[in-house]
């Protein structure tokens, strides 16, 4: 006897004993797929028409940026010290999942359950809504892709549910002539064949509508992708921009600025290399020709600029370390590069701020906002710069092309800002920026740090011919400067490192320790620095929220 016609418990009919069969009912495994394949048809039209309404109206993108925008800075943190500079991958990825389980749950409810596949989908569909028009960039249109992409889903769901309850409806049937089973409501001498020919037609309808419906998908949503590759186009205006001279010296590194240590970081990162920490899931597209800079609020005169005016001004030249307030002690979220742009100070003497401004509030081209004291964008001393050029080149795009703000000595969320489009002159009284509403710190100034970039963490080193075992790293203080750099093995003295050269106070220096006959086995290597005030860097332990971490970076290697 075959496991289709075992018998069941008393009272129980055939075709409910038929449904347990593996082959009876083929909802069991179309279904999840049915809802797949509905969400990559949503997904896809919506695509499309994020074409029309905006790069940033993307279903994907605006609930990604809704989850950036909500997530406490424990999280924030969190992902940033586990994923590094891959966070918004690790993101896209997760909401990705979660939505194609909610397609999974929509296939088999609406197949079993109708209508509550089609109510999930609306429910899925009111969330990306919400997320949509809650942008601080966004208008009523942005939830024109999620309305339409979710109308398109919940069609090919209903549609595919029809046929393929009908392809388990016939196929059970045949399984029923098969076991001589009744089939309510057909007649009991329709022949085998009749139902098997019935469910052969069935299969055939749902599969051909499934196919269909995926490759269509996968070809609309390809279609989309390639389109909205405006960034391509993008690259090729940035790669024909050539950046002016600047106008006053232009940075000399000096030879003894990078030592030649292996591992160790190199003095001036390159553009490919620096890191990333930002809101932005999709990097925002920012024609040049478009481009307007706005200087607004407490002034007695409102600026604006184009991209060429900011070209035809004096622009400065000036190394800059910038790092992320993410950091953790001994982390890499921080940098060098030599910037060229024009000095803040003077684009908001035109403006001339009231009196009682004491706050520069900056905005994104996707809403995102910092905001700097005013007395530091002002300050004669300090090269805070409209930056359009990194290391000898336009900014590259994921880095604020064509503008952006560089200003020595602040975090980069109170400072920092890429893509600006807006200088808002205000009071810290009056305006809040995106993460001082979040449990961060309203201004922001850099902790002293250092780093052991050689040995790494682990390691097993054994000393040279000489017996001696090199140790290097990096050690900041922008604005400040680094005096001094001490090392030390376990709970022994500090011993000062050799310092190399360096631009200015306003980056980071390279530093080298010989350890010289170290003794065999496991120890514990620390670094502290020193600024040019005397400072010494603290001991004391703290984690990035709310204003930086702090503490001497520590490193457990073995000598063999």
């Amino acid at each position: 006897m075959s496991p289709t016609t075992e018998p069941g418990p008393p009272g129980t009919s055939g075709r409910a004993q038929h449904e347990t069969g593996r082959g009876a009912d083929p909802s069991r495994w179309w279904a999840p797929l049915l809802g797949v394949a509905s969400a990559l048809g949503a997904f896809a039209v919506a695509e499309l028409v994020a074409l029309v309404v905006g790069s940033g109206s993307s279903p994907v993108l605006v609930v990604g940026a809704g989850v950036v925008d909500r997530v406490p800075p424990w999280l924030k943190d969190f992902a940033v010290e586990t994923f590094g500079t891959a966070d918004k991958t690790v993101l896209i990825l997760g909401i990705v999942v979660v939505l194609a389980l909610a397609a999974v749950a929509a296939g088999i409810l609406e197949t079993r359950r109708p209508p509550w596949g089609t109510v999930l989908l609306v429910a899925v569909g009111a969330v990306g809504v919400a997320a949509a028009v809650t942008r601080p960039d966004a208008t009523t249109l942005w939830a024109l892709p999620t309305v339409v992409g979710v109308g398109v889903g919940i069609m090919l769901l209903r549609t595919g549910a029809a046929r393929l309850r009908a392809w388990r409806s016939s196929a059970l049937a045949a399984e029923d002539r098969a076991t001589g089973s009744a089939v309510p409501g057909e007649a009991p001498e329709t022949p085998l064949s009749a139902r098997r020919e019935r469910e052969a037609l069935d299969r055939r309808s749902f599969l051909v509508f499934a196919g269909l419906t995926t490759v269509t998908a996968l070809v609309v949503g390809g279609t989309a992708r390639v389109l909205s590759a405006g960034s391509r186009a993008l690259t090729a205006v940035r790669d024909a921009i050539r950046l002016p001279a600047p106008t006053g010296p232009a940075v000399v590194v000096p030879a003894g600025a990078d030592l030649d240590v292996p591992g160790i970081t190199p003095y001036v990162t390159p553009n490919d290399e620096f890191y990333r920490i930002d809101t932005a899931l999709r990097v925002p597209e920012v024609d040049p020709d478009d481009w307007r800079l706005r200087v607004v609020g407490l002034v007695e005169e409102e600026v604006e600029i184009s991209f060429a005016e900011l070209l035809a001004l004096p622009l400065v030249e000036h190394a800059t370390t910038l790092t992320c307030v993410s950091n953790e002690v001994g982390g890499d979220l921080v940098g060098n590069a030599v910037w060229l742009g024009y000095p803040l100070r003077d684009l908001l003497a035109r403006a001339r701020p009231h009196a009682d401004a004491d706050m520069v509030l900056s905005r994104s081209a996707d809403g995102w906002t910092a905001s700097t004291p005013l007395e530091v964008l002002t300050d004669p001393g300090r090269e805070s710069l409209l930056a359009v050029g990194m290391n000898r080149e336009p900014l590259p795009l994921a880095h604020g092309f064509p503008v952006r703000m560089v200003v020595p000595g602040l975090y980069g969320y109170v400072s920092a800002t890429k893509w600006v489009v807006e200088l808002k002159v205000t009071r810290f009284a009056d305006d809040v920026a995106y993460w001082s509403t979040r449990g961060w710190s309203e201004r922001g100034p850099i902790k002293m740090s250092s780093r052991i970039d050689v040995p790494r963490a682990g390691a097993t080193v054994s000393p040279d011919a000489a017996g001696d075992v090199v140790v290097a790293g990096v050690a900041w203080s922008q604005h400040s400067g680094v005096a001094g750099v001490e090392v030390r093995v376990d709970e022994g003295e500090w011993e000062p490192a050799e310092l190399a050269e360096t631009v200015s106070a306003d980056t980071w220096r390279q530093w080298t320790w010989t350890w010289s006959g170290p003794g065999a086995g496991e120890h514990r290597l620390a670094v502290r620095a020193t600024d040019a005030d005397g400072t010494v860097q603290t001991s004391t332990q703290a984690p990035p929220a709310p204003d930086g971490s702090s503490g001497w970076d520590t490193v457990e290697v073995r000598v063999a």
